[in-house]
């Protein structure tokens, strides 16, 4: 008797809004379309390397799509240093399965893309709030964090306000600065810093003042990686993560000592962390991602390994993971210059 044919999904990384849409996706479009069974590694490449998984019938992806989070939970393990090509190689032939959809950003696609090079069947899905990485237009869970920071920065505008105080919202942003480019402008602020664009400390300032004079309660919105003018590095205090990257968080409140001493004004900093990355997805996050999950089984039925699937204006295209991991996508300077203009 043929059996049916099987394929393993994993979520690696940070999680992220629409993660679970992207599985429940995958699991229908695969089971309806092509026939494929599926099982999912709990914690990402861990599960894969401890043989810690669980089936995926289309009964377990029922009703998922609007949940946050990922059912199959998420790490950050390196299956290049803790196990290696052969590790992964054991579990999928220990579990029978054709090939692995990997749901990640840059490092998660990285060792995806290290893996296929020595012949391990993989496709994969982007995912990042941060919206940066290259080959595709958009990543789902982007959407999603704008939204959820722009109404958090919504409400400190009102309490800056009753107070007379400069109010900073501190956002995501590892190595772009999306998130605080779209939201700043979005909630109105008077400053968005971000790390494609150096600023100077005093011309911060400078745009904190005209509007506390225009009679405002300064608001500035800026990402994690932005480096100031005259600085070496972003702020990273907490060391490095498992892939070697720096841990970054905490510039807000480094220039809210900074500009109430170049200001004079009352500064309030808000570190909105991790709350960008949880909650319930957007409509327009839920779609995409239910979209990704279908390609990326449709990728692994016609036999495209080494690919990630990839929005392309309004289509889903197969790049290579070559080209996702090429170049990041970092705010044009045009952007940048135009948002700008409202600045101060």
């Amino acid at each position: 008797m043929n059996l049916p044919q099987r394929l393993g999904v994993l979520t690696s990384g940070g999680d992220c809004p629409g993660v679970n849409a992207v599985i429940r996706g995958a699991v229908l479009g695969g089971t309806v379309a092509h026939g494929y069974e599926f099982v999912g590694f709990r914690d990402g490449w861990r599960g894969v390397l401890e043989d810690d998984l669980l089936p995926l019938p289309r009964r377990a992806v029922r009703g998922i799509s609007g949940l946050g989070g990922t059912i199959l939970g998420t790490s950050r393990t390196n299956p290049l240093s803790e196990g290696g090509v052969e590790a992964v190689r054991g579990s999928m032939r220990r579990h029978r399965l054709e090939g692995l959809i990997a749901i990640g950003g840059e490092g998660t696609l990285a060792a995806g893309k290290a893996l296929s090079d020595q012949g391990v069947n993989v496709v994969g899905v982007p995912k990042s709030i941060d919206n940066d990485l290259g080959a595709t237009d958009y990543t789902f869970g982007f959407d999603s964090a704008v939204q959820t920071a722009t109404e958090a920065i919504d409400r400190l505008r009102t309490t800056g306000e009753s107070h007379h105080r400069c109010m900073i919202a501190e956002v995501m942003g590892r190595n772009a600065g999306w998130i605080a480019l779209h939201a700043g402008m979005a909630s109105g602020a008077h400053a968005i810093l971000i790390p494609e664009h150096r600023v100077a400390l005093k011309q911060v300032a400078a745009w904190v003042t005209s509007a506390r004079d225009r009679g405002r309660a300064p608001l500035v919105v800026v990402a994690e990686a932005f480096t100031p003018e005259g600085q070496d590095a972003p702020y990273a205090p907490r060391g490095l993560d498992t892939f070697g990257r720096p841990r970054l968080g905490g510039i807000g409140l480094a220039l809210e000592r900074e500009l109430q001493q170049l200001t004079g004004i009352e500064t309030r900093a808000t570190v909105l962390g991790h709350i960008q990355r949880g909650g319930e997805p957007t409509a327009f996050d839920r779609v995409l991602a239910t979209r990704l999950g279908m390609a990326a089984v449709g990728a692994a039925a016609a036999g495209r390994w080494g690919t990630m699937v990839s929005l392309r204006g309004t289509e889903i295209v197969n790049v290579g993971l070559e080209q996702a991991l090429g170049a990041l996508k970092v705010v044009p300077e045009a952007r940048y210059r135009e948002a700008a203009v409202l600045f101060g």
